[in-house]
């Protein structure tokens, strides 16, 4: 599933080539696409409107719209928001289709095989209601801003391995499976310390390395790995994937260390890559 980094990669791409610009006409084929809503709910609710900005907490979304709606777009595990010129041929599982004006001629497509994703139009005022994961969604470390003291009160205040902890929407938003373990073996942590038990050194330590690895993820556009659909709006993959050191990387020596190779094992009900010497 996109994270983090590669949400906030289409976001940037958004605010650049989407917003501000008049949705003339809307498709909508799949219906498991709109499922919260209804295909006339998300038609009614974008014709004729405009993107006022492009924001996202955590991995949803969020375009603010000049009719006072909002849209939400969450790509899950292989969704694809891209911008193309309208003669180009469509990708097949292509469910949702903005027609925009204004030149160049193009669309904003939704293409998403596992039809887990979904577009949604929502009225913000009523979010608690139409959108409640996003009034239960933890600090954001981009978007927010996570400070030292807000990580030390979110860590010390349970008694949780930590890479759960990271994973958990509602503490911290925004992390996943891959910038979980990268982020823990920039720290030097295993992922099943308890929380509770860091110290003042490792709390410091897991605060630059959240902070330090996503700004870094973003600047290489995100991790496009082998499994997954991630691309920007353009098409392109990112990059970061080659600075992974322990994602996706097991058996393989430690880039780190170089004493040790990175061992996989299930923690927190996800496949977890660390180095064992790294980590200790």
């Amino acid at each position: 599933m996109p994270e983090l980094p590669e949400v906030e990669t289409v976001r940037r791409g958004l605010e650049q080539r989407f917003v501000g610009r008049l949705i003339e006409r809307v498709e909508v084929g799949r219906e498991r696409t709109v499922r919260r809503t209804s295909r006339l709910a998300v038609i009614d609710g974008l014709t004729g409107a405009t993107a006022l900005a492009a924001q996202r907490r955590g991995k949803y979304l969020i375009l603010p719209l000049d009719t006072g709606d909002s849209m939400m777009i969450h790509l899950r595990m292989s969704g694809r928001v891209l911008i193309d010129p309208v003669d180009a041929p469509r990708l097949a599982h292509t469910h949702v289709v903005l027609h925009l004006a204004g030149q160049p001629r193009e669309e904003l497509r939704f293409v998403d095989p596992r039809t887990f994703g979904e577009v949604v139009v929502f009225d913000p005022d009523n979010a608690e209601v139409e959108m409640p994961e996003l009034a239960r969604m933890g600090i954001d470390p981009i978007a927010d801003g996570l400070t030292r003291a807000q990580l030390a009160t979110l860590v010390l205040g349970r008694s949780r391995q930590i890479k759960a902890m990271l994973l958990d929407q509602g503490v911290v938003a925004g992390i996943g499976n891959i910038y979980a373990d990268e982020i823990l073996h920039a720290s030097r942590l295993r992922p099943d310390r308890r929380s509770d038990s860091l110290t003042t050194a490792e709390i410091s330590r897991l605060h630059a390395a959240i902070g330090d690895t996503l700004r870094a993820a973003i600047e290489a556009g995100g991790s496009t790995l082998r499994d997954t659909q991630y691309v920007d709006i353009g098409g392109q993959g990112g990059w970061f994937q080659v600075s992974h050191r322990v994602y996706d990387r097991e058996g393989q020596p430690c880039i780190t260390c170089g004493r040790s190779v990175i061992r996989r094992v299930m923690s927190a009900g996800r496949s977890t890559s660390f180095c064992p010497r790294c980590q200790k």
